[in-house]
């Protein structure tokens, strides 16, 4: 098993079912390493990158360094001449300075971050452009009609959400049709072993009406790469030591770790490591279109690129889905509300 391609959504679009995520770059991995990070997992066969407006900042130190991560894949792109190949996506939501109107889906701010990122970017377009999170402070309509001239501007070429609940993407559908707008084509959800609530509402409408699925946090912020240890400090530099300090006190449960337990198990039989059988795992399940990657290092990559290469038969899926069981959660991710309260700009969220 290699890279494999699955269309997004109801589009003809095909993209990789491993997408690299790059929320490490321009804080925690610097230019250059990121650049190396971005043509390795191209020429590896990836075509899907994801980042944000808002990816960038140092941990603890947000929002300083905003920009950064579509500044590198900008710069990256451009010198390795590969942007065509690319299905390139960000997104839109979160404060990008104390200005109060410069957050959120308003029209106002939608069309000037698109603008903004296709800059930073250094390109015409943008494939795939997602509103990086939900509100009830601005009409749906209003999001989806903004969107809908950046598409016929050709700036933007299909739109998607990221953390929406299945309710509010079918109340999208409705608007877009009520009023001959664009429609959303994919969903971008937090989904691992340790969560597996999409499994109930989300995944079954996605399926339904044609939305693809790509996952964040595959594996639980490197949870289930199996590097840490019941009752033993945190490794230095790692997400839980640094970017997610002080949400591993209510994260590393009994539960939680026999989802290690069994997975480093089987990635023993299987001569492979539990960050790539965890990704396996998901990409595995039916509905996902792919999973989102975020390398803080080249070796990283490395390890997580094997995992396209693994399958997994009936019995060690029974043996995951006994200590994991199917819909239900272990530690929440999806909904950010198993992750600590961060205050970005006049708003508080769950990130």
């Amino acid at each position: 098993m290699t890279i494999e391609y699955r269309l997004l959504g109801r589009t003809g679009v095909k993209v990789s079912n491993l997408c690299l995520g790059c929320m490490n770059f321009g804080g925690r991995t610097d230019e250059k390493e990121s650049i190396a990070i971005i043509d390795h997992a191209i020429d590896a066969g990836i075509n899907f990158i994801d980042t944000a407006n808002v990816y960038g900042h140092e941990p603890g130190n947000f929002p300083v360094g905003r920009g950064r991560s579509e500044i590198i894949v900008g710069k990256a792109l451009q010198s390795s001449s590969k942007r065509e190949r690319i299905v390139l996506a960000t997104k839109a939501h979160f404060p990008m300075s104390d200005d109060p109107n410069d957050v959120g889906n308003s029209r106002r701010h939608i069309i000037a971050q698109c603008e903004a990122s296709l800059k930073r970017l250094n390109t015409d377009y943008i494939d795939l452009y997602q509103l990086h999170h939900p509100t009830n402070s601005t009409p749906i309509d209003e999001a989806l009609r903004a969107l809908d001239d950046l598409i016929r501007r050709g700036l933007i070429r299909y739109i998607g959400t990221s953390s929406f609940g299945a309710w509010q993407i079918v109340e999208s559908l409705w608007v877009s049709k009520e009023y001959g707008l664009n429609r959303f084509i994919s969903e971008q959800p937090a989904y691992n072993l340790l969560d597996r609530r999409i499994e109930r509402e989300l995944v079954p409408m996605a399926q339904t009406y044609g939305i693809g699925i790509m996952v964040w946090s595959p594996l639980a912020g490197g949870f289930l790469t199996g590097k840490y240890e019941r009752n033993q400090p945190l490794p230095d530099n790692s997400r839980f030591e640094t970017f997610w300090k002080g949400s591993d006190k209510d994260h590393f449960t009994d539960a939680a770790f026999k989802v290690i337990e069994v997975l480093q198990n089987i990635s023993a039989e299987k001569s492979c490591t539990p960050s790539q059988l965890a990704l396996a795992w998901t990409i595995q399940q039916p509905g996902i279109t792919c999973a989102i990657i975020g390398p803080r290092t080249l070796n990283h990559l490395e390890d997580n690129l094997k995992a396209a290469e693994i399958s997994l038969s009936e019995s060690e899926l029974a043996m995951l889905d006994a200590v994991a069981p199917r819909g239900n959660v272990i530690v929440p991710y999806y909904g950010h509300d198993g992750l600590a309260w961060t205050t970005w700009g006049p708003h508080q969220f769950r990130w």
